[in-house]
């Protein structure tokens, strides 16, 4: 006589609801952002990008149910393997890379482009909680706990900030909370966030993009190598955070309606970058803080419920790593459109229009779900 197997848990349905409901939002809000772009590009066919948009929810979708069915311990195995492959499409992209908008980021393989950053991003944050797991023991020593950390972190946030300056900044603050919980000593991050801040503005100085975009952010004239042309040309700093704010202004509180955005037809990029400026043109200041209140929920949720009960160290860190980076997306781009950080670049989760990025998070979220499944229910 076969016994039947037990069933297996179930994942946190608040973090799913609340991707559900990032993925509805982004579907009305790309649907609005992307008529600028199809009239220019696809002869208006504004259906074609929201279906390529649908696609790209789908997969990451997709992606979040597979890895949330795959045990993280099975994953923490494969992590340095994942890393290790990861640095090395890291290196490949500076010497073979796309360059597109002045930025050297993009792989292509045939038809087929990724961002290799976001890639590392997932198997850093994996491989990390796996070494603080096993250090703990130790993990105040220099040399046996905090290195081998650096060893991995400093190459990768290195070869990703030489090209995407706002990934590495968001990926260095979610080590640093990781690490922090991990008990590295203090003096120690301290140290290495010092050397962090002195390369951060050594890549500023050296990049005359980069240092016009905070020089016109500031509106302070901070370094001899900014390239004057950006910051007065159209698509500048100031203009595209004046066209942002202009969209918060007409929302207003309750908005101008769906798809009645008229900011889209002046924001650069309004379904990236921008997406937040079309949300609360359209749907108010309400709307802009109901999708800012499902990034708190899932930030409470990853860190109060399934980290707090997660079963081992391993699953606390993963948590912990995986909700900082997802969360830490979406404020950075909120942020950004109200002009509170320089233009970055950083898509929204599951609400800008993106690709490999849509498809990185979806496996965050996965990492995420799959600890919750394990998290005690009294957490």
């Amino acid at each position: 006589m076969t016994t039947a197997s037990p069933p297996r848990p179930q994942a946190d349905r608040a973090v799913i609801w609340a991707v559900l409901a990032l993925s509805a939002a982004g579907v009305l809000a790309v649907y609005s952002a992307v008529s600028f772009l199809a009239e220019t590009k696809s002869g208006g066919d504004t259906e074609r990008f929201l279906f390529r948009h649908l696609l790209r929810i789908g997969l990451a979708l997709g992606m979040a149910g597979l890895f949330s069915l795959v045990d993280y311990r099975r994953l923490a195995r494969g992590s340095k393997v994942a890393l290790v492959g990861s640095l090395a499409l890291l290196v490949a992209v500076q010497v073979l890379g796309a360059v597109t908008n002045g930025a050297q980021r993009w792989l292509e393989l045939g038809p087929v482009s990724f961002q290799p950053s976001d890639l590392a991003k997932v198997a850093l944050v994996l491989h990390v909680a796996v070494l603080l797991a096993k250090k703990q023991e130790y993990i105040g020593d220099l040399k046996r706990g905090f290195v081998p950390l650096l060893v991995w972190i400093a190459p990768t946030v290195l070869l990703i900030g030489m090209e995407d300056l706002s990934t590495a900044a968001v990926l260095s603050v979610t080590m640093g909370a990781m690490l922090f919980v991990g008990r590295v000593r203090v003096l120690h991050m301290a140290a290495v966030a010092l050397a962090g801040l002195l390369l951060a503005v050594g890549f500023l100085a050296t990049s005359p993009q980069r240092a016009a975009r905070v020089e016109a952010w500031t509106g302070i004239e901070m370094f001899g190598t900014a390239d004057a042309s950006i910051e007065i040309s159209a698509q500048d700093e100031n203009y595209q955070a004046d066209q942002a704010r202009i969209a918060i202004a007409m929302g207003g509180l309750t908005g101008v309606g769906p798809g009645k955005s008229v900011q889209r037809d002046f924001l650069p990029a309004p379904y990236n970058d921008f997406i937040l400026a079309i949300v609360a043109e359209e749907y108010g200041l309400i709307g802009a803080l109901l999708i800012l209140m499902v990034f708190v929920w899932i930030l409470g949720r990853g860190f109060l419920r399934v980290a707090r009960g997660a079963p081992d160290p391993l699953g606390l860190f993963l948590a912990l790593g995986m909700t900082t980076a997802v969360v830490l997306g979406g404020f950075v781009n909120a942020m950004v459109t109200c002009g509170l950080l320089p233009v970055t670049g950083l898509a929204m989760p599951f609400v800008s229009y993106g690709g490999t990025s849509m498809l990185a998070t979806g496996a965050m979220i996965g990492i995420l779900l799959n600890v919750s499944r394990y998290a005690s229910p009294s957490a």
